[in-house]
């Protein structure tokens, strides 16, 4: 790691931010020592807020349906191959109170954007787990829906939301999914989710075809701007049955 490049992490770590120029050149100039000289800040920043706690998450996978075609999901529509299922009201709770006994006090309910789930199928869900388990917060990750769906949702009970931007550049996310789907329309769902009340997370995928340093970039600047509550950062996996099949991972 060169003197230039430990002076652009020393000056992240004491301001919480650099220019965009600056965050180009760390990207660039990556490598495994300054990556655990920077990993090192991190380390300590999250002891500082959490100690040596560990939170847990009782993530249900409710539903595989999604009337969505993004070009690299495994479970997008048109994906014939797609072995589907949905869980019933009943085993959602069923998921609950097993995982309450084990010790868990959020429950994520995460799925495809599955029309089966009507806001009053969802809303109901959701007022069972509070009213059973009031203690517990509740994250959804169900995808786009409407304002007057998010605000429902709220009003039964739900605490947090999850909505991955996956990417903060307009073009390369039209590269990613079909002509239906918007980017504007993904950062409005974004916003009307922090208007309204909810704890907010968005999150996006590194590695995903077409992505770049510069990308990233947007990507990093974005979360700083509009400061979300939970962050969800994952690598792009190809899979199989999807039209980005070949590109690598």
């Amino acid at each position: 790691m060169d003197r230039a490049q430990q002076q652009r992490i020393d000056r992240l770590a004491a301001q919480a931010d650099l220019p965009d120029g600056e965050l180009l050149q760390l990207l660039k100039a990556r490598d495994d020592e300054s990556a655990a000289y920077i990993a090192g800040f991190a380390r300590r920043a999250a002891q500082r807020y959490y100690g040596t706690n560990v939170y847990l998450r009782g993530l249900i996978e409710f539903t595989n349906y999604c009337k969505n075609d993004c070009y690299y999901c495994g479970i997008r529509r048109s994906n014939s191959r797609a072995d589907r299922y949905r869980l019933t009201g009943e085993q959602i709770l069923e998921c609950c109170e097993a995982g309450y006994a084990l010790g868990f006090r959020t429950f994520v309910l995460q799925g495809g954007e599955d029309p089966f789930y009507t806001d009053a199928r969802l809303c109901a869900i959701v007022r069972q787990i509070k009213s059973a388990w009031p203690d517990c917060a509740i994250t959804l990750s169900v995808g786009e829906r409407s304002a007057a769906s998010y605000r429902a949702l709220y009003d039964a009970g739900a605490d947090r939301y999850l909505l991955r931007h996956e990417t903060a550049d307009e073009p390369h996310y039209q590269s990613l999914h079909p002509a239906s789907m918007s980017w504007r329309h993904r950062m409005d769902c974004l916003n009307t989710l922090r208007a309204i009340g909810f704890q907010t997370g968005c999150g996006f995928m590194v590695g995903s075809p077409g992505q770049t340093d510069r990308h990233l970039v947007k990507d990093l600047r974005f979360i700083k701007t509009f400061a979300p509550h939970m962050v969800g950062i994952g690598p792009f996996i190809p899979h199989h049955d999807t039209p980005l099949a070949d590109r690598p991972a």
